[in-house]
């Protein structure tokens, strides 16, 4: 469906498309939970130290392995980008030098060796994205069918029996969260593997992480030694864009003032 057609359609009765809206809020129509999951009792949320990312890519390979994420350049449920701080040159007023970014295929094969020379560098780091989990989610907003809601759990989803195609959301996204999936014809996201962990398991990004850079957890439910709560009180977390006024509810924890 083209972007025009899908947009008329999505606009064509407002009342269907409120019904839509309200039935897949009331009821999480379609979505990967299993029968016994009650989503009011769960609110799950993310954690991202920075200073344990590796930028090994093992996350992204991962998440593409366990969501059937299609292959290609624009295609990431989750990616890792590589930040490059060059120290300043002489004569400068400014604390620093300019900052590169790269993200090769998402850094799921890692990262090849940068051009910038060793000795202009003043600091390098890695940072991986995914879906911030907005409370206030510009996509939802968007979405004139109701397709993008968000569940009582905290996590944002995306019905494909409801999306019509019309890349309102992806438009939406500031952060560069969704993509359409090329087959399906449907927005898609980071679910946080809705899948596994309305079932008790953990995203695959985070189960695979080796160095525990991705962190966790459901705050209604504090498990052992609760590493949701333990990784807030000791660190100064940070949220990505908060001028925005989204209220994102992905949590990052040694966040350099160059991230965007």
């Amino acid at each position: 469906m083209s972007l025009a057609s899908g947009a008329l359609a999505g606009f064509v009765s407002l009342a269907a498309a409120n019904k839509a809206r309200g039935a897949i809020r009331k009821l999480l129509v379609k979505t990967p939970a299993p029968k016994g999951y009650d989503p009011t009792k769960h609110k799950w949320l993310m954690a991202i130290d920075i200073e344990q990312c590796i930028g090994c890519g093992m996350c992204v390979q991962a998440c593409e392995l366990e969501n059937k994420v299609p292959h290609g350049p624009t295609y990431f449920r989750t990616w890792v980008e590589r930040y490059i701080i060059k120290r300043r040159k002489p004569g400068s007023t400014t604390a620093r030098g300019e900052t590169f970014v790269d993200s090769p295929n998402g850094g799921i094969n890692g990262f090849p060796h940068t051009t910038v020379p060793r000795e202009e560098i003043l600091k390098s780091f890695y940072v991986p994205k995914l879906c911030n989990l907005c409370e206030d989610s510009p996509c939802v907003q968007a979405c004139p069918v109701g397709a993008t809601f968000d569940a009582p759990d905290g996590v944002v989803l995306v019905d494909p029996n409801y999306c019509i195609g019309c890349g309102f959301c992806i438009q939406a996204c500031p952060y560069g969260c969704r993509f359409m999936h090329p087959e399906t014809g449907t927005a898609e996201k980071c679910t946080l593997c809705y899948h596994r962990i309305t079932r008790g398991l953990l995203p695959a990004c985070v189960e695979i992480c080796p160095t525990e850079a991705r962190i966790f957890g459901d705050l209604k439910n504090p498990g052992e030694n609760d590493p949701i709560g333990r990784f807030i009180e000791k660190n100064k977390v940070q949220t990505l864009k908060p001028h925005l006024g989204t209220s994102p509810r992905v949590l990052y924890a040694g966040m350099d003032k160059e991230v965007r």
